[in-house]
């Protein structure tokens, strides 16, 4: 494993990537990786990816480098297919997308690749670090007080950082952190860009973890989610993001991590996972949702094959359709009146009247 101690070496970051206007968000980067998946969820060669992009002008280098994960299998580097790659390619830009992207930044977990030198598996740790220690540790997600002058002061200061020079990177960091929507990262409340997240950081822990030959278990998930920081680097801490994290492994597990976008993987999965249920193909190719029961804001895009395994794990599916437009308080209204609904059905009747209650609220 990369060792989280090493220098800070800002590499191709300090350079300009173009980004546009910072209305724009991450477009950019949003449309590179459609054109060099070619739209599809399937691991890519790093050099078709290139050969992709390269017609278009635009430089590959920041997001190869530092948004997507590398890894060369038989002597053949590839851009690995993980969560950032499906939001990217089933919907359009939007501030999920923007979010999640920095996030990926963030954490700083891209892999390695032929001729990458030690410290590019985590190429932007002064960008995690800042986060982690400055923003969510001495500001307490106050983003107001990031700027480029206080990400300068930063990384000047500390003896980790080993560059000529602070400003570009400062100002191109601040930039990111503009188009990635940094100052809405401290919401107390789960939203699905954080649940697409926690999804991310598991696909690159675990990836990240098997280049040098070590399998991750589930019961290691949360785990490691704590110890490479994700609730540091997604905004404030609340009691509902740490319950929901045991959700959503649950779910990332059944599903069966990275493998949920393939097809066949998840065929095998649901067949041992669910021997007296016959697993049939979705018609719509288009994601389906996953809600947690106990909490509608544990809300997950999922493949389509996934819809059973959701169910094993607890989650209600969601048609495309009703992921499409779902409604947190319509949810929870339908819900509610569907469990009176049955109660009445069981025969189930109050046994205090309205005043009753309320005298009881009264203490009296």
């Amino acid at each position: 494993m990369a060792d989280e101690a090493e220098i800070w070496r800002p590499g191709s970051f300090t350079k300009n990537f173009s980004w546009g206007r910072p209305s724009a968000g991450l477009l950019e980067l949003h449309e590179i990786i459609r054109l060099g998946f070619d739209g599809e969820m399937q691991d890519v060669p790093r050099e078709d990816f290139r050969k992709r992009v390269r017609p278009t002008g635009r430089p590959d280098y920041i997001p190869i480098n530092f948004f997507l994960f590398n890894k060369t299998v038989r002597g053949v580097d590839y851009l690995c297919a993980d969560e950032l790659v499906f939001q990217a390619i089933n919907w359009s830009h939007s501030k999920r997308f923007d979010m999640l992207a920095l996030f990926s930044f963030n954490l700083s977990l891209v892999g390695r690749w032929t001729r990458a030198r030690r410290e590019q598996r985590r190429p932007a740790l002064w960008a995690n670090a800042y986060i982690r220690e400055r923003v969510a540790g001495a500001l307490d997600w106050n983003t107001r007080t990031v700027t480029a002058d206080d990400i300068e002061r930063f990384v000047k200061a500390d003896p980790r950082y080993r560059a000529e020079t602070t400003r570009k990177l400062s100002t191109n960091l601040n930039y990111l952190f503009i188009g990635g929507r940094l100052r809405d990262f401290p919401t107390p409340h789960i939203e699905r860009w954080w649940v697409d997240c926690l999804f991310l950081a598991l696909d690159r822990v675990v990836e990240e973890r098997l280049l040098d030959g070590e399998v991750t278990l589930p019961s290691q998930y949360v785990r490691l989610l704590n110890r490479y920081g994700f609730l540091e680097l997604t905004g404030k801490v609340t009691l509902e993001k740490e319950l929901a994290i045991r959700h959503l492994v649950a779910l990332y597990d059944a599903c069966g991590g990275r493998q949920r976008f393939s097809e066949d993987a998840v065929r095998e999965r649901t067949n041992t996972l669910l021997p007296d249920v016959e697993y049939f193909a979705a018609n719509d190719h288009r994601p389906r949702g996953a809600v947690h029961k106990t909490n509608p804001r544990i809300l997950k895009s999922i493949p389509p094959a996934c819809a059973m395994l959701a169910r094993y794990a607890g989650f209600e599916d969601l048609s495309p359709d009703e992921l499409e437009e779902f409604d947190l308080e319509e949810f929870v209204k339908r819900r509610t009146q569907a469990a009176l609904a049955q109660l009445k059905e069981n025969g189930v009747r109050p046994t205090m009247t309205a005043e009753d209650l309320m005298k009881l609220m009264r203490g009296e």
